[in-house]
C-alpha cells in the first residue's frame, strides 16, 4: 500500500539533496517521478529545485490555485508515474496536501513531501500543519545548531539581527535564515562565523563560552 511521507528539518539540513537522490534512483531504474515544488520558492527560478552543494533539478511549480491530483493524473496518461516527490512542502495549501493524500489513497502511488516544520515565529506553516495531520509516516531530517546541538528552531535574520515579527513566508537561504537549538533560538544567539552574524555573542554570553567559540581554552 502506498503512503504519504512527510520528512521534514529546519532549514539547511539536506532536504533536496535527498528528494534529488531519491529521483534518481526511481529514473535510474527506469522508473518515472513526478516532481514538484511550490511556485512562490523562485530563488533559483520558478520550477527548480536546488541544493546547497549544487545539485539541481527541474519540477513543476505549484501555484496557489493547482490542483494537484488533477495534474498528477494528466501526467500519469502520458506516462505511468511510480512515485510523487514534493519540495518545500510548507508553502502549500490545504486543498494540496488533501489532493496529495488522493493520490495515495485512490490511486496507491506514493508520495514523499519534503520542508520545514515550523517558521521564524515558532509556529506551523499552513502546507506543515495539514502534512502532520495526514501523513502515515513523518520523519525529522536532522541537523544541528551551531552550538552542536540538534538543531530545532529557524530564525530570521536582517540586518545581522534576529527578528521574531513580519510576514510569515519570505523567501531566502542561509543569508536570511539560520538554524538554531531551541536554547539558542529563545537566547537569540546566532552563533559566529560561517554566518558571519556573532553580535549577539559578544551580549550576554560569559567569556568562557566565547572563547571557546574562538578556540581559545
Amino acid at each position: 500500500m502506498a503512503q504519504l511521507y512527510y520528512k521534514y528539518s529546519t532549514m539547511n539540513a539536506g532536504k533536496s539533496i535527498e528528494l534529488i537522490k531519491v529521483a534518481y534512483n526511481y529514473e535510474e531504474r527506469g522508473k518515472r517521478v513526478l516532481v514538484m515544488t511550490p511556485a512562490i520558492d523562485d530563488r533559483d527560478g520558478v520550477g527548480r529545485i536546488t541544493s546547497r552543494v549544487g545539485l539541481s533539478r527541474e519540477a513543476i511549480p505549484i501555484e496557489e490555485d493547482t490542483n494537484i491530483l488533477t495534474l498528477f493524473m494528466d501526467e500519469n496518461d502520458k506516462a505511468e508515474i511510480a512515485c510523487v516527490l514534493v519540495d518545500e512542502c510548507q508553502f502549500l495549501k490545504e486543498h494540496h496536501i488533501l489532493e496529495l493524500v488522493e493520490i495515495v489513497d485512490s490511486l496507491d502511488v506514493p508520495v514523499m513531501a519534503y520542508g520545514l516544520k515550523n517558521d521564524f515565529r515558532n509556529e506551523l506553516f499552513e502546507g506543515s500543519y495539514y502534512m502532520l495531520v495526514y501523513a502515515d509516516k513523518i520523519e525529522e531530517i536532522k541537523t544541528i545548531c551551531w552550538c552542536g546541538r540538534k538543531a530545532t528552531m529557524v530564525a530570521r535574520v536582517i540586518d545581522g539581527k534576529m527578528v521574531k515579527e513580519g510576514d510569515q513566508i519570505v523567501v531566502g537561504g542561509m543569508d536570511m535564515y539560520v538554524p538554531l537549538c531551541r536554547k539558542h533560538y529563545n537566547d537569540g544567539r546566532l552563533g559566529p562565523m560561517p554566518y558571519g552574524i556573532d553580535a549577539d555573542l559578544k551580549a550576554g554570553e560569559d567569556a568562557q563560552l566565547r572563547m571557546k567559540l574562538k578556540g581559545r581554552k
